[in-house]
């Protein structure tokens, strides 16, 4: 196959697989990703390397399970050092440019190999961020919870402070259509557009708002929900704040709105497609459609990432790419195989330290592929297959089996032949791992699961605050820095 002249990268942030109506999902409303899977190879069983946003794109970019790159949590602590997939793509001869939010774990404003960055990160940086000083120079300069209000808000549905024409998704979708408009058709290229949506604070702006205002089926709660948590699922579901029980109500709206925030992109995906059309490049285009991780979304009574249920660990993938047929694809991968896999496509030659695997070579024998969050004694593994798969936590010491999903049961044996065969990949996989910064807290995990805390982390902006206080007339103060713990009552 000849090399690919352009390559379209479109990437969500904590968007489930299972939010594209035409592959499955009765309620979503995407007619432009619906559109894009009927022309691309969509892959059912695609996993990230991290559930949890910074490690899962470097793993994109550097082609390395965490083990590999040395960040499983979104901290600065990394081994890799290269420019990856964007600096090879741009040493090779392509014009490459990202428009919004990468969350590089360094440097954060930094080019990372790109030629050019139009950049959308998730707090205010006026000094940093062309978004960020988009909106200072005009009307709405006062919004400082550009992506809604974070903190105690984080997990509540909210209305966008902004309107349609400016608000952060749509801010994407112009820039990537004006940078297509501008592409010169014979330069190879590499476009990224990365939204942020439907990423929490759910905050989509009026009408789309009320896009979902129907019936939604409800969370997905088996009656063993508690037993297939982990540590890390009762932290972050204590800070996300169902510790005080489950609002159904305020569950379906959360549900509605981020479903409103994924058809908002998804008509910006339409936007940018129409683009490549109108422009007669849609055809030799590769167009790649992905997320870094998943959403809880309220099933097993739990909100966010950070855990290997597929809720979270399992992510959307459409590859369309000139020469390959359209259809569904059942072997597992992982986002770790998209560098190779462009690479190939582009015609450029593959690092030799590399994890992934090109998706489109004719003879594949892997099996599985493997998902990391934190290490040392926090710890959090699995091996998967396109059947089945093994997790890890060494904070509760314990490993569970699942062969059917969505997941209801553990049926980890130890003398299971495929679960002392998954466990030995997986125990290989965690002895690889060469992390410079290893967790090293000591956790008793049942004394953790008797007396959970609710904890407000602050996540507001810092760049702003005092643009924020000077809003507020004399006498009236706020408070910037409030941190809640609740300690709920002993079960």
């Amino acid at each position: 196959m000849a090399a690919v002249k352009r390559i379209l990268f479109l990437m969500t942030d904590q968007q489930r697989w299972d939010t594209i109506h035409a592959l499955g999902s009765e309620h979503a409303v995407t007619p432009c990703l619906d559109r894009l899977a009927a022309d691309a190879a969509v892959f059912d069983h695609c996993y990230t390397p991290a559930p949890v946003c910074a490690p899962a794109r470097l793993s994109l970019y550097s082609g390395l399970y965490p083990a590999g790159h040395g960040s499983s949590n979104n901290s600065p602590c990394v081994t890799y050092t290269g420019d990856g997939l964007y600096g090879m793509l741009t040493e090779g001869g392509f014009y490459t440019c990202a428009v919004g939010k990468m969350h590089y774990i360094r440097d954060r404003y930094a080019l990372h190999g790109f030629r050019r960055r139009i950049t959308q990160e998730e707090l205010p940086d006026p000094v940093n961020d062309d978004y960020t000083k988009f909106l200072m120079d005009g009307p709405y300069r006062d919004v400082i919870d550009y992506n809604g209000q974070r903190s105690e808000m984080y997990y509540l549905p909210q209305l966008s402070q902004l309107p349609q024409k400016v608000h952060p998704t749509q801010w994407i979708g112009d820039r990537t259509v004006e940078v297509l408009r501008e592409l010169d058709p014979e330069q190879p290229a590499f476009i990224m557009s990365s939204f942020i949506h439907p990423h929490p604070p759910f905050a989509p702006p009026v009408p789309w708002n009320k896009l979902h205002r129907r019936e939604m089926d409800p969370p997905f709660v088996p009656e063993n929900s508690r037993d297939l948590m982990t540590y890390h699922n009762y932290q972050q579901n204590t800070y996300k704040g169902l510790s005080a029980g489950a609002d159904y109500h305020l569950l379906t709206q959360m549900k509605n709105f981020y479903y409103s925030c994924i058809s908002f992109v998804d008509y910006q995906i339409g936007r940018i497609l129409d683009v490549l059309r109108e422009r007669g490049m849609y055809d030799d285009t590769l167009i790649i459609f992905t997320s870094d991780h998943g959403e809880l979304l309220g099933d097993y009574l739990c909100l966010g990432k950070r855990t290997m249920l597929d809720a979270a660990a399992k992510v959307p993938l459409l590859i369309r790419c000139p020469g390959e047929a359209p259809g569904r694809r059942s072997e597992v991968c992982s986002l770790v195989d998209l560098m190779p896999t462009i690479l190939r496509c582009a015609g450029l030659p593959l690092p030799e330290r590399l994890d992934g695997q090109d998706l489109f070579a004719a003879h594949s024998t892997r099996e599985i592929v493997y998902s990391q969050f934190s290490n040392g004694t926090t710890g959090l593994y699995m091996a998967a297959s396109s059947r089945d798969k093994l997790v890890y936590s060494e904070a509760d010491r314990r490993f569970w089996y699942f062969d059917a999903f969505p997941e209801r049961e553990d049926r980890y044996d130890e003398n299971s032949p495929r679960c002392r065969e998954l466990r030995g990949l997986l125990e290989a996989y965690i002895a690889s791992d060469q992390s410079p910064d290893k967790d090293d807290r000591v956790i008793d995990i049942e004394q953790y699961r008797r007396d959970c805390r609710y904890r407000l982390v602050k996540q507001d902006s810092v760049n702003r605050r005092e643009d924020e206080r000077a809003l507020l007339p004399p006498g009236y103060d706020i408070d910037l820095d409030i941190v809640y713990t609740w300690k709920r009552k002993k079960e």
